[in-house]
């Protein structure tokens, strides 16, 4: 039996803790963490540090009335990525959002360092707009 690459197991760790225990995902980034979204809508740009990251992961609640959540679906890792593939599922605005989406991690020294969703479906922009 193989072991789980720990990149791999900080990214399940991550998707386990979102919309519970922004600690928990806090502590998997590096201070300098950047994530990036790609588009023109209210979630869309680039953002810096464990505290804007983390604030802006929680908008997705008051965005959604709570709705927003995802279910991961698989994670590959080495020593230097990890590609998480999930659903990303939610009600806005009169849309339900029920898409695949991706993130491409930088992984450096066990933490998260970058991360780029990358949007699968283009109702992830409808959605958000």
């Amino acid at each position: 039996m193989n072991e789980e690459h720990p990149n791999a197991a900080l990214t399940r760790r991550v998707f386990a803790a979102f919309g519970k225990d922004a600690k928990v995902i806090s502590a998997a980034m590096a201070r300098d963490i950047v994530w990036r979204v790609p588009g023109q809508t209210v979630m869309s740009g680039e953002y810096h540090g464990r505290r804007e990251v983390v604030a802006f992961l929680q908008r997705t609640g008051p965005e959604t009335g709570g709705t927003y959540h995802s279910e991961l679906q698989t994670v590959f890792a080495n020593d230097d990525w990890a590609i998480a593939i999930y659903r990303a599922l939610g009600h806005r605005n009169g849309i339900d959002l029920d898409v695949d989406q991706a993130f491409v991690i930088r992984c450096k020294d066990g933490l998260w360092q970058e991360v780029t969703a990358v949007p699968l479906d283009s109702a992830f922009d409808r959605f958000w707009a």
